[in-house]
Formats: structure tokens, C-alpha cells, sequence
């Protein structure tokens, strides 16, 4: 009922798709120095919209940054439109260790590759899925439905906020992660704070002369990973548990012999739907004053990673969880686009296949079978609508 065209090898088109993905390389430039040939998500985005094109959906290019584009296809219903559905995986990869990433390679039902489970293989599976539908008699008559490969999600998500920041408007978007076949209604946000620690410098000789701030701020991270993160385990979301804290660098003095007049850290902080970082900054900044440490936020500037949570009531959710032959939703812990979509008034959702524990790996990979089922649920599920 779902079967996808097969090519003489018994390969399915999500596999073969996801093979040609692979062997063209798209790293974030953001993870790479300027001029990598392997850099940008161009040569990809041309690929898809050729694809595209063959199954006869309508083609839009979105500029986003110069050279790198958003690629929207469209698959318009037969009659008018009632409603529309955003298929919305990312393009970019982060960087390889060793160019022999960039060659997709199979063994033992999985597919290597850089990009094979994060996430060129839900790119695949999205068009595999869409294009079956295109040359299907069952092509829904009421429903459009648009594939949108973003941009620069692994950096700044600039695709998805200027998809957000166009109005583009749709009654669900699909936004594709590895999620092992889940479909996700929550994920939690990111903020990245520093702060910075005053102390007074003096000659090593006579350090009882300064004030360290290196030893100052060593007391505030044993606080912050002790004291604070027991105080976030208190808190709990259905989905997503309890949110969390880690600091992730450090940075003060110049050199042994000087007492250190300064010191930074930069902090991770997952956060759950209703915080802010509004709220998070006063808490911190309140259990400092409980224990008597002194340290100022530093100001920077960073684009929102603000937590998502779509309710699993609205109908179109509800019918995706049917096909997917999911009771309930799940949470992930990791932050993608979906968030900035349903910030700007799209309801979302994650889900494709392959593991986050495979992302970003040396040896990443994703299993066909997993592939191939992702592909199969998708198209139920587009088949299904009116």
C-alpha cells in the first residue's frame, strides 16, 4: 500500500536519496574556515529542488543568507486548499574529523555518513514520502503540503526564523530530528549566560594584597553544579523531566605570578516551557545572594532557544500520533527548529528516524529499517488527509 518505487538493486528511493544526500557535503560554514569546499547547504538545496521538480511540485528558493537559501516545494491539492502541512528537516551538518564521512557507506542494515541520522536521513524520508504522494492517486484534495530543507540549524537556526519571520502560515509542521520514529510535542529550550567574577589583582608575592577571582568564581561553580542543580531536579514536566545546568567553560588571570583580577564562565541552561531567561537570570542571581558570592551577568547577545511544547489535543496531532500507532507523545531534551516555528504560530511537532545518540559522532549512522518504517508512517499519515 505504501511501497516506494524500487530501483533495480531493491534499493528503496528514501535510501537512495539519503546515499546522494550523504556524498554532498553541506557543513554549517559557522564549523569550518571560510572557503571549505565542504561548506554551505547550496549544492544540496539544487539537488532537492531537481528532485523535486521531476515529481511536478512547485519550487521557491528563500534567501537567507547570500549563497544559502531555504527550499520550499510544494505540493498543491487537487481542488482549493483547507489546510496545509509543513514537512520542515534541516540541511546543514556539522563538521567531519576525516572527508571519508562524505561517502555513504552500508553495512549490517545501517547507513553511514555525515548527516545519516542528523539530518539528511529525515530529508529523505520527507521527499521519498512526499514525491510517492505526488504520483499517487491518493494525493489529498484539500491539503498543501510543503517540504522546507532549512538552513543553518545547527547554528543559529536562521532558516527556520526566516521561514517564522515571512508569516508563513500552516496548520502543523513536521519538523525533522532523530526521534527514533516518536512523535515529540515538547522539547526543551537552551540559554547561554556568562558571568563574570571582580577581584583585585596583586604580585603573586603577596597575594594577601589582592582579592582572587578565580578562586571567587570556583566557589559559584561548585554552587551552581551542587546546590543549583539539586534545585532544578525538584522540578518536573511530564515529557521532559527537570531541567538542567552545566558550565561548560572558564576563563581568568593572565599569568601564575599575578592574582587574578577577573574571571568568567559560560553557562548551559535547559529550560522548560514557562522559563525565561528573565526568570532564570533572577534565580541565579538570588541564591548567590543567599550565599553571599558576588558576580554579574555579562551581556550577550544570542537568538532565543526557547522550549517548545505543542498540545497533543489539536486534531491534526492526534491523527499523526494514529498513523505513527503512538498512544501518547513524547519529550526530547535536545532544542531544534520546531521551536521557532511554533513561536511563530505554527503548531509542531518532531519526528524521524534515527537515534540523537548518533548525531554528531564520528561514526554516525542510521538504521534502514528505520528509515524505510519512517517513510512508511509519514505517508499513511499524508494519505490520510483530506
Amino acid at each position: 500500500m505504501y511501497g516506494l518505487v524500487l530501483v533495480a538493486s531493491r534499493m528503496t528511493q528514501s535510501e537512495k536519496l539519503l546515499r546522494e544526500l550523504i556524498a554532498i557535503p553541506s557543513v554549517n560554514p559557522a564549523f569550518v574556515p571560510a572557503g571549505d569546499p565542504n561548506a554551505g547547504e547550496e549544492r544540496v538545496a539544487e539537488f532537492l529542488a531537481a528532485e523535486a521538480r521531476k515529481a511536478g511540485l512547485e519550487i521557491e528558493r528563500q534567501r537567507v543568507f547570500p549563497g544559502r537559501a531555504n527550499v520550499l516545494a510544494r505540493l498543491l491539492p487537487k481542488q482549493k486548499s483547507a489546510q496545509r502541512i509543513l514537512l520542515a528537516p534541516h540541511l546543514d551538518t556539522v563538521g567531519v574529523s576525516d572527508e571519508k564521512s562524505f561517502g555513504p557507506r552500508a553495512k549490517n542494515g545501517r547507513l553511514y555518513g555525515r548527516g545519516a541520522c542528523d539530518t539528511k536521513g529525515n530529508v529523505a524520508m520527507m521527499l521519498a514520502a512526499l514525491v510517492f504522494l505526488a504520483r499517487s492517486r491518493r494525493r489529498p484534495s484539500h491539503t498543501e503540503i510543503v517540504f522546507a530543507g532549512l538552513v543553518d540549524e545547527e547554528n543559529g537556526q536562521t532558516g527556520s526564523r526566516v521561514l517564522a519571520a515571512s508569516k508563513f502560515k500552516a496548520d502543523l509542521a513536521i519538523v525533522g530530528e532523530p526521534t527514533e520514529l516518536r512523535v515529540v510535542t515538547a522539547h526543551k529550550g537552551d540559554l547561554w549566560l556568562e558571568l563574570e567574577a571582580q577581584g583585585k589583582s596583586a604580585h603573586g608575592a603577596r597575594p594577601e594584597l589582592g582579592r582572587n577571582a578565580v578562586h571567587a568564581m570556583a566557589k559559584i561553580v561548585d554552587l551552581l553544579e551542587t546546590d543549583y542543580a539539586a534545585q532544578l531536579r525538584r522540578r518536573r514536566h511530564p515529557l521532559l523531566g527537570y531541567p538542567t545546568v552545566n558550565v561548560g567553560s572558564i576563563a581568568g588571570g593572565t599569568q601564575p605570578n599575578i592574582v587574578p583580577a577577573r574571571c568568567a564562565i559560560s553557562i548551559d541552561r535547559r529550560t522548560l516551557p514557562g522559563e525565561t531567561e528573565l526568570t532564570v537570570r533572577r534565580e541565579i542571581r538570588a541564591l548567590l545572594r543567599r550565599r553571599r558570592q558576588k558576580a554579574s551577568f555579562r551581556n550577550v547577545k544570542a537568538a532565543e532557544c526557547l522550549p517548545m511544547e505543542t498540545s497533543f489535543d489539536l486534531p491534526l496531532v492526534r491523527q499523526f500520533l494514529s498513523s505513527v500507532g503512538q498512544q501518547q507523545p513524547a519529550g526530547v531534551d535536545f532544542f531544534c527548529d520546531a521551536s521557532v516555528l511554533s513561536a511563530g504560530g505554527i503548531p509542531s511537532v518532531v519526528f524521524g528516524a534515527g537515534n540523537i545518540a548518533q548525531a554528531h559522532t564520528a561514526d554516525e549512522w542510521i538504521s534502514l529499517r528505520s528509515l524505510e518504517s519512517g517513510t512508511r508512517f509519514l505517508t499513511r499519515f499524508l494519505e490520510s488527509l483530506p
